[in-house]
């Protein structure tokens, strides 16, 4: 199993770094869900592509930690194989940004993220995503 890197290393981790967190991540996801998932493909990026960036209008390749692509599950039709493959980003520097910047362990970042894109593969907003993140928990 992979270790999490932590600040006190002193290096950053790398994209196979990433990578191997964001299959404990994923392994972490309930059953029922993952299964889902089946087909989304997971890729590790330094930073958004520059198409990415200029179509989200973002001000800064930081802002962007993760990135769904695909065509999510409420809008697929069996008879329409859709064009492509779903798939989900991590973006490497703007989560080590993150990391670095806030009281958070990486492993758990990178859950976050992974999680709320798959969000995005089941069709949910992120106003969907908020409304369910900020529900207390269920006994």
């Amino acid at each position: 199993m992979a270790t999490t890197p932590n600040r006190a290393d002193g290096r950053a981790p790398t994209i196979d770094d990433i990578e191997a967190i964001a299959v404990v991540a994923f392994q972490s996801i309930p059953d029922a869900l993952r299964a889902r998932v089946d087909g989304v493909v997971i890729q590790i990026h330094e930073f958004p592509d520059e198409e990415t960036i200029s179509d989200m209008e973002l001000e800064s390749p930081f802002d962007l930690l993760g990135l769904y692509t695909g065509v999510d599950l409420t809008s697929k039709s069996l008879t329409d194989p859709g064009d492509g493959i779903d798939m989900i980003f991590l973006y490497r520097r703007p989560l080590l940004d993150y990391w670095a910047e806030n009281d958070v362990e990486l492993g758990d970042l990178v859950r976050h993220v992974l999680i709320h894109e798959i969000g995005h593969h089941f069709g949910y907003s992120d106003r969907d995503m908020e409304q369910i993140e900020g529900m207390p928990d269920q006994p």
